[in-house]
């Protein structure tokens, strides 16, 4: 059951969605405190690959059947 306020529908994130964005969160953090080499993320870009999981799991919810 989506949740409604000012016009529009919250829905939860689908599993698949959420796994993309949990796995981006998880190779940033893994490079940025444990040091860990991810071919995908560089140490520079660890905010970016932070924010793209965000905006994935942001998409999730404001979209429905995503």
């Amino acid at each position: 059951m989506p949740f409604r306020r000012a016009g529009f529908a919250l829905t939860p994130p689908s599993v698949v969605i959420f796994v993309i964005s949990l796995v981006l969160a998880a190779a940033a953090f893994l490079v940025h405190y444990a040091h860990v080499s991810v071919p995908i993320v560089s140490s520079a870009r660890v905010f970016d690959v932070l924010a793209i999981a965000y905006v994935v799991l942001m998409i999730g919810v404001l979209f429905r059947g995503v």
